[in-house]
């Protein structure tokens, strides 16, 4: 989401506006991650952030896009 955010940027000569929506994910998807890695600590789990795999069976899981 962050490269999405940035690319959006690039592409409408740094119009805030026009990306609106891809911030909005950017910040959906940074607070999703981070009350994964939250729950992971509380439960003893490491690392804190999941692994690529990891995140690709978690949001396989979920069936949708959470942000």
């Amino acid at each position: 989401e962050s490269d999405a955010s940035t690319r959006c940027m690039d592409e409408n000569n740094y119009d805030r506006e026009k990306c609106s929506t891809h911030f909005l994910k950017y910040k959906n998807c940074r607070k999703f991650w981070n009350s994964v890695m939250v729950q992971r600590r509380q439960n003893g789990v490491q690392p804190s952030m999941p692994t690529a795999a990891e995140r690709d069976e978690i949001l396989g899981t979920l069936g949708k896009m959470p942000y």
